[in-house]
């Protein structure tokens, strides 16, 4: 089957969600809330993971094992000058 129609990015979303909360209703703030961000939540999870990625490649934060077992982020405040500089767009 073919369709014509293409659902925008937010539209899609919401079909998403619908699809895997098939009872779900709410209102407009509830979906804003709920619905799309969690869609948009996955979507962006993998793009976060590939940052932290870079970033901790690049020695920018630091990554390290926490007590919990879980794995943490922070700042390199040894990088902080380095850091303000690329947020600014200097290419030093």
């Amino acid at each position: 089957m073919h369709l014509s129609y293409q659902p925008s990015p937010i539209a899609q979303d919401i079909l998403a969600y619908l699809i895997e909360h098939p009872q779900a209703a709410d209102t407009l703030e509830g979906i804003i809330q709920w619905w799309i961000l969690e869609q948009q939540i996955k979507r962006w999870s993998t793009q976060i993971e590939a940052a932290l990625t870079e970033l901790v490649a690049k020695k920018l934060i630091i990554k390290r094992k926490g007590s919990d077992g879980q794995i943490h982020y922070n700042l390199n405040h040894r990088k902080k000058t380095e850091i303000k500089a690329l947020l600014k767009g200097d290419k030093g």
